[in-house]
């Protein structure tokens, strides 16, 4: 009997796992790796659950598009923070966070062999969906300072592809695209054919005056344009999983099937706390994002001392640092400097090898997050990293 599948062996395994290890094994790490906030959701909408739970209807299997009364919430900020308008030509599915809704949308657009345009570096959890379907991620490079280029992301399409991806702002690299390359983006798929899928979980996380582009709300992108959010980050719900995806009305048969046979219905409590957390608002949010914000400055402050060692473009979004640091010896494999920092300086980031930034000899790409913890725990992490840094090199 042949074990497993060959199609899934055939993906990496994710890395954050493996870091989740090594910060075991070495007691007392500092993790500046996992992508997520250092808060919870609104606790005034926690405490609302138990009597909003005391519906018995609520037991029972619920919509497969979501509660009626959370996508109404969505439509509505969808309306006024994203200028997008879900009309008659697309609509609203409510998913366990949004890895799940792009899974599903991969699923329902693509048949094996299909090639999905990615640019690198890459959320690898897109890449690994791509691979997990059966169809090929054809990875682009971006340009030095993260932002896409456009022209070599139109070179790269086949009569095989089915879709361009972005990420904005950028996980891993925090860059914000400018409405300017997303607009382009999304009318070369309109032109080719094709569909926009636009990752926006991190929306709210841009600083020094960057603002957050929704490709979904030109003229005329509702036909082919899928866009993909989050209340993980934004609303500190990332245990939860609570995501939703905005699709074409054309696809929603599919869509519906794919759900259906994945997860029914999403999880109605959570459902009913990205309500009560919708409520908040922006204004929930800000205050979070102020501080954060004033993280990200000293982060800067304190790599800067590191000197010719480090180069990172200063990107304005999400809550990353994607750094390059000097190459490794071809006698080292990626994962050595890892080892490194845990063992002798128990910290962790995460290696660049990840995202798709698999060339060591154009550098050791690592990627560190300053969202995960607080300030004073990012702080004596950054500083142990920088020692980590300069004893390796």
């Amino acid at each position: 009997m042949r074990v497993g599948s060959q199609r899934v062996a055939a993906v990496d395994a994710p890395i954050i796992p493996t870091i989740a290890a090594l910060v075991r094994e070495h007691l007392g790490t500092i993790s500046l790796g996992q992508g997520v906030v250092n808060y919870g959701p609104p606790k005034e909408a926690v405490a609302a659950l138990p009597e909003l739970m005391q519906d018995s209807a609520l037991n029972k299997y619920q919509s497969v598009m979501g509660l009626g009364a959370l996508i109404e919430m969505i439509e509505h900020k969808l309306l006024q923070d994203n200028q997008i308008k879900v009309g008659h030509e697309s609509m609203v599915m409510v998913t366990a966070g949004s890895n799940m809704a792009f899974l599903n949308a991969v699923l329902a657009v693509s048949d094996p062999g299909d090639e999905f345009i990615l640019p690198t570096p890459f959320y690898f959890n897109q890449e690994m969906a791509i691979r997990l379907c059966g169809c090929v991620p054809v990875l682009v490079p971006t340009r030095s300072d993260w932002q896409l280029d456009v022209a070599a992301l139109e070179a790269a399409i086949t009569p095989k592809t089915r879709a361009i991806i972005t990420v904005s702002p950028n996980n891993p690299s925090g860059a914000v695209y400018s409405q300017a390359d997303l607009t382009a983006v999304n009318l070369l798929c309109a032109n080719k054919g094709l569909y926009h899928f636009s990752d926006e979980a991190y929306e709210s996380f841009t600083y020094e005056g960057e603002t957050h582009f929704s490709p979904a709300s030109i003229a005329g992108a509702s036909q082919h344009t899928l866009s993909f959010f989050s209340l993980s980050k934004n609303y500190g719900m990332a245990s939860w999983r609570v995501g939703y995806v905005v699709f074409p009305t054309s696809l929603s048969q599919a869509m519906s099937k794919v759900q259906d046979t994945n997860l029914i219905c999403p999880p109605v409590i959570s459902q009913l706390l990205a309500i009560e957390a919708l409520k908040l608002g922006k204004s929930w949010i800000e205050p979070k994002i102020q501080a954060l914000c004033s993280v990200r400055h000293d982060v800067h402050c304190a790599l800067d001392t590191l000197g010719d060692l480090v180069s990172f473009p200063r990107t304005a979004g999400a809550f990353y640092v994607l750094m390059r640091l000097p190459p490794l010896a071809a006698t080292h494999s990626p994962m050595d400097f890892t080892h490194h920092m845990a063992r002798e300086h128990k910290v962790v980031t995460i290696p660049g090898f990840a995202f798709g930034l698999t060339d060591q000899s154009g550098g050791n790409y690592q990627r560190l997050s300053y969202g995960a913890l607080d300030a004073a725990s990012v702080k004596e992490g950054v500083n142990r990293f920088i020692s980590a840094v300069r004893q390796w090199y």
